[in-house]
């Protein structure tokens, strides 16, 4: 998949990319066309690219040489029509022509300040110089285009008697005659230009892709800067220490509220994370799903530390699923994506986050259907990890809990505005097989109607 699909399907990645600043629109295009890799050798590469450009652009000495490839990158025009009709031996126009000029000239500089950041092998151009030479025969240095006389030197007297004329109010009919012949000269030349260029196509079109590409990491080193983003290793498992959730962090900090970096470390099989209501657990899912597509697509991740593994691809059924459009129900659009998770990880080795399935249904029922999630997840090469309010499920598997409330309340003031001061979000090793019990505590805190609460705890003591 590319980053154009995965960013529809995860909030978190799609605030990611929003974040990013891009010097022009071949830049977010070489973006939006960049894969989820599944080939350890080429993340690799990738990832070190990336350090490559970060070392770069944070030496002082390399600053004028930054700016300078920032500029060029300014200028590019996504010139993926022009570069078609040449494709196609097809005539191209002043404006096709002023545009490839403008991509030969920019490279040049780009080839000039990239030698300069010592990165010609991380952002390696093809040299068109001579396309750029081709299209200013006057040797102007100016990027904008015009047919030159010298292409054709008939145009000189028929351009001087031209504007004579047309300076004296001469003849129309001459003027006429004048016009239609110097348009006539002026195709012959865009199209020999054209014929010649078409020789240059693949050239022309890597400087324009490897411009793009530029835009691209440049971005992706800005944003690891700008986010303190780390560099993740490939391994056996998932373990992410101080992973932060950056649209939360940044939601947060506005609100005054603390935000909490959370540690996880899991591998192969399932692991059940427990906890209270708003104790992050959904959260947490979708921070790891969307540090792993950070990771498999290039970039550097949210974290202090960050080891991960190749996957196939990321699968989630997480929140409301309901798509009142298809006329779903939140179970029937659940469990549609929770029997895909499952027949994917017969073939595929997936990172599959599953947040609190069967809970619209009724407990028995979605207990059992819990307990064979468990059961098949347990038996694929992927990591599962499920979030769940069922207690009981008789399951060997690991099991996590969310620490929740730690602090003695009974005193102190409470409400939804401060509630998350007193809740710990980190997570330990719990080896029950029972989940906690504070929902009456969570609806006590949040002002629930107290008749309410009282007579939901009465049916709990008489049970």
């Amino acid at each position: 998949m590319k980053i154009k699909e995965l960013i529809k399907q995860d909030a978190g990645f799609q605030y990611i990319i929003d974040n990013m600043e891009f010097m022009s629109s071949a830049g977010r295009r070489a973006m939006l066309n960049a894969p989820f890799r599944t080939n350890a050798a080429e993340l690799q590469a990738e990832w070190d690219r990336l350090d490559r450009v970060i070392a770069a652009m944070q030496l002082p000495d390399n600053k004028r040489a930054y700016v300078d490839l920032r500029h060029c990158l300014m200028q590019l025009h996504d010139l993926q029509g022009t570069l078609a009709s040449l494709a196609n031996h097809t005539t191209l126009n002043e404006v096709e022509l002023f545009e490839i000029k403008n991509l030969a000239q920019i490279t040049s500089k780009a080839t000039v300040a990239i030698a300069a950041l010592r990165l010609g092998d991380v952002l390696p151009l093809p040299n068109i110089d001579d396309v750029f030479a081709l299209l200013d025969p006057d040797h102007t240095g100016m990027a904008n285009f015009y047919i030159y006389d010298t292409y054709d030197p008939s145009l000189t007297p028929l351009r001087r008697e031209l504007k004579n004329l047309q300076e004296h109010g001469g003849d129309p009919a001459r003027i006429g005659e004048l016009t239609a012949q110097q348009n006539d000269i002026q195709q012959r030349v865009c199209t020999e230009l054209s014929d010649k260029l078409h020789t240059r196509h693949a050239d022309i079109s890597t400087a324009l892709e490897q411009m793009a590409y530029a835009d691209f990491l440049l971005a992706k080193a800005e944003l690891a800067s700008t986010l303190s983003l780390v560099r993740p290793r490939l391994g056996d498992r998932v373990r992410l220490r101080g992973l932060v959730n950056p649209r939360l962090k940044k939601h947060n900090e506005e609100i005054g509220q603390r935000y909490q970096p959370v540690d996880i470390d899991v591998t192969s099989g399932v692991t059940l994370i427990t906890g209270a209501n708003m104790a992050g657990k959904t959260v947490l899912l979708k921070s790891i799903g969307t540090v792993q597509l950070m990771a498999q697509c290039g970039f550097f991740v949210p974290a202090q530390e960050a080891e991960t593994m190749i996957f196939d691809a990321v699968a989630t059924s997480i929140g409301d699923e309901q798509n009142e459009m298809n006329g779903l129900s939140s179970y029937a659009s659940e469990i549609i994506k929770i029997s895909d998770i499952v027949r994917r990880s017969r073939s595929e080795r997936l990172l599959a986050l599953i947040d609190e399935p069967a809970r619209t249904t009724n407990p028995v029922e979605g207990k059992a259907l819990v307990q064979s999630i468990i059961t098949i997840m347990e038996q694929a090469h992927s990591v599962c990890l499920i979030t769940t309010h069922y207690s009981q499920l008789g399951s060997r598997c690991r099991r996590l809990r969310v620490r929740g409330f730690v602090e003695d309340m009974a005193n102190v003031p409470l409400s939804p505005l401060n509630i998350n001061r007193f809740i710990d979000y980190s997570l330990t090793e719990d080896q029950s097989d029972n989940v906690p019990h504070e929902a009456l505590r969570i609806a006590s805190i949040l002002g629930c109607d107290e008749q309410l609460i009282g007579i939901a705890q009465q049916n709990i003591n008489q049970q």
